[in-house]
């Protein structure tokens, strides 16, 4: 069996997996505020409660905000700052008595929607999380990227590809520098582009305006074909809270032509095959197949 943690800012999703995928418990708890030590506690009591609903044991995979650090073996760039700066692989280990594996929660989600989801038998994937932020994970021949800085699929903290005049600097950035791709394609982002086209302030997935989903789609299509270009997925497959919006899919793979440097553009895009699940699912599969 294997169990997936899903470390979220509000809430703690476990799941657990029989070896074929099939989904055995499901369990969801609040996630303890700015407190790290009941941060742990609570994977951990996650863990023992579905190894009690389900009477077997299991590996641990946790998907989190941030990455551990290569240099220093804490986490770094953590949205939930009580995690930053702290062992969380080793914590867990202590805590749950067992090696714990951990990757990025975009990382979860490209790993699940590459081995049984939307993007299954794609040699090369790319996955996208267009929610609060900007975040992406590679998988290849069904194995996760990392990369040397822990960061590979942050596409979010690059510049927004060939800008407009009215594009430029771009909006600031937390990281500290301006225009990222994130300050553009979140949901927040998003947001502040429809206050300042229409001056009605409206949540993302309320927005109606043809005009800004038009120049949104244009501003997705350029950032994705960049990535095209370095990367040339077979798939890309979109997650997050924009990635339920229709008007992202065929709109957005007409425009691609446009911007990727090739005589055509075979790369699909896709929306996830499960949904809301597919970081917890990948955390899960963050443990192979013996």
């Amino acid at each position: 069996m294997r169990i997936g943690i899903d470390l979220g800012g509000t809430k703690i999703e476990g799941l657990a997996l029989g070896p074929d995928g099939r989904e055995l418990a499901c369990r969801r708890v609040p996630t303890p505020q700015g407190d790290y030590p009941a941060t742990v506690a609570a994977v951990r009591d996650l863990v023992a409660a579905l190894e009690a609903e389900t009477g077997e044991s299991g590996t641990v995979g946790v998907g989190t905000p941030g990455a551990i650090s290569p240099a220093t073996g804490l986490i770094k760039n953590a949205n939930s700052t009580c995690l930053i700066g702290q062992p969380l692989d080793r914590d867990l280990e202590a805590a749950l008595g067992r090696p714990v594996r951990l990757a990025n929660d975009a990382d979860c989600f490209a790993l699940s929607e590459a081995t049984d989801g939307a993007a299954l038998g794609a040699e090369t994937v790319f996955g996208v999380i267009l929610g609060t932020g900007v975040g992406g994970g590679i998988v290849h021949a069904g194995r996760l990227l990392s990369g040397p800085n822990a960061i590979a699929g942050e596409w979010g903290h690059n510049p927004l590809p060939w800008p407009a005049d009215d594009e430029r600097p771009g909006p600031a950035c937390y990281c500290g520098k301006s225009g990222c791709i994130e300050t553009f394609l979140s949901g927040p982002g998003l947001e502040r582009f429809h206050a300042e086209r229409t001056g009605q302030p409206t949540a993302a997935a309320d927005i109606s305006n043809e005009a800004v989903w038009a120049v949104y789609q244009d501003r997705l299509a350029r950032a994705l074909a960049q990535v095209i270009n370095l990367l040339d997925p077979h798939v890309i497959v979109l997650g997050g809270g924009l990635s339920k919006q229709d008007r992202l899919y065929a709109p957005v793979e007409a425009l691609l032509p446009r911007y990727v440097f090739s005589d055509r553009v075979a790369t699909a895009i896709r929306p996830p095959a499960h949904g809301d699940s597919s970081g917890v699912r990948g955390a899960a599969w963050l443990w192979p197949v013996p």
